[in-house]
């Protein structure tokens, strides 16, 4: 017993000057941090601790993934929000002066909660301050600070005219900077691409701590930005944007069918058709399980097909009667402008000021997601048979989106985004705790991922491709500290970038060869 006893005491002991030797370290490196910044930086740059009243308020002003603001979810030791260009360059600086793990945030949507997350000490470069729009409609161009919002950017542009336009994300609270270094989509993807497709110019921190622009950075650097995925080659401080012309009047509608009304043929009929509509028409349908009464607590499916029509009502109902009558109905189809649109899409209240898209809080959410691409019709027993899952899992969403159109014409290389020709449309899976009542994290991103298993026969094989942007850690395993060895990189890398991976491994390798900038799926560099 006693030998036990002393035992214990021993092992208390060496835990307890194991870590007081990890604090009393990790306590060092935050001094010697804190001196670098304050020697590099000519004004002082706003930082945050845990000591500090307004840190969690900070912390979660732009973390919208509600399951990864928990009390044993990892804290960053210090935030620091820059309040201009200089700031970053100092925090890069210093951070990898002192080898400290660096997490770079803009809008904080990411889906795996990598801008703001780590299973080592680190610390937080937030984006937010820096989120200056600048538009010049005469050389139909603007210069965007990657903190800002892309609902920011579209009020900013409607401000100075109502026939420019970017295309950018139905979601209006993202962040610019990791919509735009992951390629980024939008209701405008099949007549304008992706949005990194109109990127022309960009300012960006490299390893070095140097500001370069597209000439000064290469053209390599600047391909791997624009759909290579956040958190890998540096910290992008804004995009130069080439806008798009949209007319004075748009249309749009939303028409929801239930089981009973036809949406499993409308959603068969949909996929056959939706991809070869005109460029200027886009139709997406989501799924989603409801109560198919109030009293007796059945539930059905709905599909509900939003879409965006550039141009007026009468053209529409032209277009409509000819490819999809069931969904053309007059009365269902609304005029208004582009920037109203937005609102629309987004589900905001399309006939208030559009002064909202300025001020709008950060959404948060809870749930687990995961994409797919489809390249071959789904038969009509297929969409059967998902259906009754949807019905039996109940908590599942999916969302569908159309490309072809400009997506197609595009090639895979241009930019990292390699989901191109041949695609027909792109699936976002989203499960969430809503409506089961003690529902956990468990089991609602297990339900998730057997939906994801159950999809396999009718998506993209040979890679099954991924969506960037949709983070998804369950689709390769990583090393701790975002650390993963080229192959096994390559195995979600395959997913989300196709053929492009291996360029972007080149590119990495090149520029931040010790791999500085990571995360826990960023690109790997072959010399680290």
């Amino acid at each position: 017993m006693r030998t036990s006893f002393l035992l214990l005491v021993s092992t208390l002991l060496s835990f307890f000057l194991l870590f007081s030797k990890s604090s009393a370290n990790l306590s060092s490196t935050h001094g010697v941090f804190l001196k670098c910044i304050s020697i590099h930086s000519d004004i002082s740059i706003p930082i945050y601790t845990p000591k500090n009243a307004n840190y969690s308020s900070v912390l979660q002003s732009t973390m919208a993934m509600l399951r990864f603001n928990t009390s044993s979810t990892p804290k960053p030791f210090l935030i620091l929000t820059p309040l201009k260009e200089s700031h970053v360059q100092t925090a890069v600086i210093c951070s990898r002066k002192h080898g400290i793990q660096m997490k770079i945030r803009s809008g904080g949507h990411d889906f795996e909660g990598l801008s703001y997350v780590s299973d080592v000490p680190f610390i937080i470069v937030d984006l937010s301050n820096l989120r200056d729009v600048h538009v010049d409609v005469k050389g139909k161009i603007a210069w965007v600070q990657s903190g800002a919002t892309t609902g920011e950017v579209y009020y900013e542009i409607s401000k100075k005219s109502n026939t420019l336009a970017f295309p950018a994300a139905i979601c209006t609270t993202v962040g610019f900077g990791g919509f735009i270094s992951g390629g980024g989509y939008g209701a405008m993807l099949r007549k304008y691409g992706t949005a990194g497709d109109n990127v022309i110019d960009a300012r960006i921190v490299d390893v070095h701590g140097r500001i370069l622009d597209r000439k000064s950075m290469g053209e390599g650097l600047f391909w791997a930005i624009r759909g290579g995925g956040g958190g890998s080659f540096g910290i992008v401080l804004s995009w130069k944007l080439k806008l798009v012309l949209v007319p004075p009047t748009v249309t749009v509608f939303r028409v929801d069918k239930t089981l009973a009304e036809g949406a499993l043929s409308l959603v068969h009929k949909w996929q056959d058709i939706a991809h070869r509509l005109p460029q200027e028409l886009i139709i997406f349908p989501s799924l989603r399980v409801v109560n198919a009464t109030t009293t007796t607590g059945e539930k059905t499916i709905t599909a509900s097909f939003r879409s965006l029509f550039l141009g007026d009502a009468k053209k529409l109902k032209i277009v409509m009667d000819a490819t999809f009558p069931e969904l053309s109905h007059s009365k269902n189809f609304i005029e208004m402008s582009w920037i109203q649109s937005v609102l629309f899409l987004d589900g905001l209240p399309f006939n208030s000021s559009i002064d909202i898209l300025g001020r709008l809080p950060q959404a948060k959410s809870n749930f687990k997601a995961k994409s797919d691409y489809v390249r071959q019709p789904i038969l009509q027993t297929g969409l059967e048979l998902i259906f009754k899952r949807l019905l039996s899992d109940e908590q599942n969403m999916m969302v569908f989106m159309p490309y072809d159109g400009r997506m197609s014409e595009i090639s895979e290389s241009k930019t990292p985004f390699a989901h191109r020709n041949g695609t027909l449309f792109k699936i976002l899976y989203i499960a969430s705790p809503t409506g089961r009542q003690g529902a956990t994290t468990d089991d609602y991103t297990h339900r998730l991922r057997r939906m994801y298993q159950f999809m396999t026969p009718y998506v993209s094989k040979s890679p099954r491709e991924a969506y960037v942007n949709y983070r998804d850690l369950d689709l390769g395993q990583t090393s701790k500290n975002g650390t993963a060895s080229y192959s096994q990189a390559k195995v979600w890398g395959n997913k989300y970038f196709k053929g492009n991976f291996d360029r972007l491994v080149y590119v990495k390798t090149k520029v931040d060869p010790d791999n500085f900038f990571r995360t826990e799926q960023s690109i790997p560099s072959i010399m680290h």
